[in-house]
């Protein structure tokens, strides 16, 4: 059912029925609500699904990487790129509304990228190259950075470019755990006073 959602998803956001759900899906109306107690719930395993495939593809790529901070790197930069592909909108709506109806489970739904930041604090701490205060606290700090930052520009119009906005999140975050960031290209244009 969950596959069948995500389909339905891709296709119609979450303007989907459960009729159009269980006519996707192939089964009867009893067995979604023995699995679940509505379209929420069912949305709710929809985003835990989304985001427990995306952290495992993510952390895939990273295993290419032998730096942690250059696997941090990737996976918050990656995941604010995701902006401009996709459905964002979807996430971001379902995710807020989602979690006033049941914040535990929406928690648990954004766990997966939070342990994905964490064990490369854990990781760069241990080599010196990082210095959390504390890799836990500080990945769930990172994860509501990111999700924010996503969560913004899935409605409203970037300034620049999304991988812009990407690298300054890195730049952030890499400084809030005590790293240190290489020189920046990019040139900051001085307003001149009138």
């Amino acid at each position: 059912m969950i596959a069948a959602a995500l389909r339905l998803v891709e296709e119609k956001g979450d303007d989907f029925t459960t009729q159009d759900l269980i006519k996707e899906a192939g089964v009867a109306l009893q067995t979604f609500y023995r699995h679940f107690g509505g379209k929420d719930q069912l949305l709710v395993a929809v985003i835990e699904a989304m985001i427990a495939g995306y952290c495992t593809t993510l952390e895939a790529r990273g295993r290419l990487l032998d730096d942690p901070v250059a696997r941090l790197h990737l996976y918050i930069t990656t995941t604010l790129q995701q902006l401009d592909t996709g459905n964002p909108r979807f996430i971001t709506s379902q995710h807020w509304r989602l979690y006033q109806i049941d914040p535990k489970a929406m928690t648990a739904a954004t766990k997966p990228f939070s342990d994905l930041v964490q064990r490369e604090l854990e990781a760069a701490s241990a080599d010196g190259t990082l210095t959390p205060r504390d890799p836990e606290h500080d990945a769930w700090m990172i994860t509501k950075m990111v999700l924010a930052v996503f969560h913004h520009y899935a409605f409203d119009e970037a300034e620049s470019d999304i991988e812009t906005i990407a690298e300054g999140v890195w730049e952030f975050c890499l400084a809030a755990v005590g790293g240190q960031s290489r020189p920046s290209r990019r040139r900051v244009s001085k307003r001149r006073r009138p």
